[in-house]
């Protein structure tokens, strides 16, 4: 499943973040009944149930539009190339395929000659390298308070 090419990153207008703000609050409190809620369509006048995680998941991205930010949704299951790979980890396409896929951090398939990663890949190694990160940092600033390097 390849991430679909008609996704917008445009930042939110102040418009658009006041009614996100004022519109997550209401979703984020709606619980239906059981894993479905009913939700009504005033422009159509219709009905529709939707799963109740499915408001919540919506509850979140206006909430991340009230902060301003844009909004992208990744199947877990997608693939990515690497240079979409290489802009999630905010690193360099050739830094990824050299110092990451190559060395067999990063799983990787190919499809042709291309290599795609799937995305729950890249989440289970980018959690991992931060988890990686803060203990690589816990340790530093260890030894730093027992050379007294602390100020």
């Amino acid at each position: 499943m390849a991430i679909q090419k008609r996704q917008l990153f445009e930042i939110p207008s102040d418009e658009e973040v006041k009614l996100a703000a004022d519109s997550s609050r209401i979703l984020a409190a709606c619980s239906g009944k059981g894993d479905t809620a009913t939700l009504r369509l005033i422009d159509d006048d219709k009905d529709i149930t939707v799963p109740v995680k499915a408001i919540h998941m919506l509850a979140d991205i206006l909430n991340q539009m009230a902060q301003g930010n844009a909004v992208s949704i990744v199947p877990i299951h997608a693939e990515l190339t690497t240079q979409q790979a290489a802009d999630m980890l905010n690193v360099s396409r050739p830094y990824l395929i050299k110092s990451i896929l190559d060395t067999g951090k990063l799983a990787y398939h190919k499809a042709g000659t291309r290599r795609k990663i799937l995305y729950k890949d890249l989440l289970t190694y980018k959690n991992n390298d931060l988890k990686e990160r803060k203990a690589l940092m816990a340790e530093l600033a260890k030894q730093a308070q027992e050379l007294d390097m602390m100020e």
